[in-house]
């Protein structure tokens, strides 16, 4: 799974880089950008941007002396892929669990 798939899941636990992150999906911002839409400082903006930058979910760029925050289009696809692949596997595991339950004879009388 690598840098994203349930890591990414797991940096999205934390309110503040999910609010962050739900920001970027908006819009790229800076540091100072999301700070003043934040109840957090900006050294904890940077803080929580760097984990979501290590765990894959954004990259950044340089524009003059700030840096400018997106969403990394292959970390959202590889969490969304995990995410869809654990959705698939759960429905398959309800579908053979309903076929196999055996019926109950009542309910078929009514």
């Amino acid at each position: 799974m690598g840098a994203y798939g349930d890591a990414g899941l797991g940096l999205l636990g934390d309110p503040t880089r999910r609010a962050i992150f739900e920001l970027l999906a908006q819009r790229p911002h800076s540091v100072s950008e999301l700070a003043e839409r934040l109840p957090v400082s900006r050294p904890a903006v940077s803080q929580h941007l760097r984990a979501l930058k290590e765990g894959g979910l954004v990259v950044n760029r340089a524009e003059g002396t700030r840096r400018v925050y997106r969403l990394n289009p292959d970390g959202v696809a590889a969490l969304r892929a995990w995410l869809e692949r654990i959705w698939d596997e759960a429905l398959t595991a309800f579908q053979k669990a309903a076929e196999a339950a055996p019926i109950d004879p009542e309910q078929e009388q009514q």
